[in-house]
C-alpha cells in the first residue's frame, strides 16, 4: 500500500497559478504511475493529469492541457502538479493518486488506481 499526502491548495484569482505537492510513502518499488484527479461539487472524479512514475511519460486531459504540467521527485518521492492561468471551471478538490497495474490505456480512469490521498481544495475566484 502507498500512503499519499497532497499539499498546496489554496485560493487563488483567475489567471493565477499554484503548485500542488503528494509527498508518497509506503511500498512504491512497484508503483507504475500516478496521477491528479479532481472532484468539483456535485460532478464526478475526472482526470487531471498522470505520470509514469519510472517511464516518465505523461499525460493530460485535454481540459487542462498547455495550462498544467505534472512531474515528479524520485529521489524525495512527491508528485507535483503546476498548475497555470487558472480559471474557475479549475475549482476542484484535487487528489493524488497510484497504480501498480502495467498498462496505459486506462489512466484516466479512477478504477485504475488504488491509493489515494485525502485530498486538497483548490479555489479559483474570477
Amino acid at each position: 500500500q502507498v500512503q499519499l499526502v497532497e499539499r498546496g491548495g489554496g485560493e487563488v484569482q483567475a489567471g493565477g497559478s499554484l503548485r500542488l505537492s503528494c509527498i508518497a510513502s509506503g511500498r512504491l518499488f512497484n508503483v507504475y504511475a500516478m496521477a491528479w484527479f479532481r472532484q468539483a461539487p456535485g460532478k464526478e472524479r475526472e482526470f487531471v493529469a498522470a505520470l509514469l512514475w519510472s517511464a516518465g511519460g505523461t499525460y493530460y486531459a485535454d481540459s487542462v492541457n498547455d495550462r498544467f504540467t505534472i512531474s515528479g521527485d524520485y529521489a524525495k518521492n512527491v508528485l507535483y502538479l503546476q498548475m497555470s492561468d487558472l480559471n474557475p471551471q479549475d475549482t476542484a478538490v484535487y487528489y493524488c493518486s497510484a497504480s501498480r497495474a502495467h498498462n496505459t490505456y486506462s489512466l484516466n480512469n479512477p478504477q485504475h488506481y488504488a491509493d489515494w490521498g485525502q485530498g486538497t481544495q483548490v479555489t479559483v475566484s474570477s
